[in-house]
């Protein structure tokens, strides 16, 4: 007895030391793009292409002055902010809406719609449905403005949509049944009823789509060509690539970088608890 027991004592042991190790390659993995780019960052760009040290120098804090002003990133960080902000709002309010709907109502139609919606999670059209959304957007009269970017980077929310309706499923209906019986409009049980209970799940979906829009490349460079005013951080980091002197300048590139980084590291600390939250609750609820 006292053989297997240390037998097991040793293998629980060797299981949370393998555990332990996973977790710390991960965290050394995800961690380290960011602080390479943050130390490079603060290089000079003859010392970031020779590959020296790990650490700087010299800390040239310069680097940002430059990319703030001489670049002119503050304009393309409130262009981030303000196509990040309002894909965020829309987007929450559309999932809200329709993840509602299927979950609470029928209609004709509803099963086959939901199928063709929930397929479009498996088939990945890439960057073949840009010139689609260019062409529609043009003929709309928004190819040049921030309504239509906002427009083309809040489409297809399949996956948060089903992530709200197996969150509205988990809610007892008889809330509703109750909320109609006092006078209750359909309206009403949403933004009485419903609405304050989905707030979990709405903070998820609020970081995703805040994250996938801050980070988005292709969808805005390609949305922005005709109006460059419109270019958000993303694409105008990646605009640095070559300067006027054709010389890469890979420490100004490290820099905005940075820059891109940290309100996404701001909002996911802020909304940590929440996204959490809302996670495990659609868990045991869808």
């Amino acid at each position: 007895m006292e053989i297997k027991t240390k037998s097991n004592s040793l293998s629980i042991k060797a299981g949370k030391m393998c555990a332990v190790l996973f977790l710390v390659i991960m965290i050394v993995f995800t961690l380290y793009p960011i602080i390479y780019t943050v130390f490079g960052s603060l290089k000079t760009n003859a010392e970031l292409t020779s590959g020296g040290s790990f650490l700087p120098r010299e800390w040239q804090f310069k680097n940002y002055y430059q990319a703030f002003v001489q670049a002119d990133f503050v304009k393309y960080t409130i262009n981030s902010v303000i196509l990040a902000v309002s894909a965020t709002v829309l987007a929450v309010v559309t999932c809200a809406l329709a993840g509602f709907i299927f979950a609470r109502r029928n209609f004709i139609g509803k099963k086959l719609f939901l199928a063709l919606y929930t397929s479009m999670m498996f088939i990945s059209l890439g960057s073949v449905t840009l010139y689609p959304i260019y062409q529609l957007l043009r003929t709309m009269g928004l190819s040049k403005s921030m309504v239509g970017l906002v427009i083309a980077l809040t489409g297809g929310q399949a996956v948060n949509v089903l992530l709200v309706m197996g969150f509205v499923r988990g809610i007892p209906k008889e809330l509703d049944e109750a909320a109609t019986i006092d006078g209750c409009t359909i309206y009403g049980v949403f933004a009485r009823i419903i609405l304050p209970l989905m707030k979990p799940i709405l903070a998820v979906v609020a970081l995703f789509v805040f994250r996938n829009t801050w980070n988005d490349y292709i969808t805005t460079l390609i949305m922005t060509i005709s109006n460059p005013k419109l270019q958000t951080l993303t694409v105008a980091v990646v605009q640095l690539k070559y300067s006027v002197n054709a010389a890469a300048e890979w420490h100004i590139m490290l820099a905005g970088a940075s820059i891109a980084i940290i309100p996404i590291l701001i909002v996911y600390l802020l909304c940590n608890k929440q996204f959490i939250e809302g996670l495990t609750a659609g868990a045991v609820k869808g």
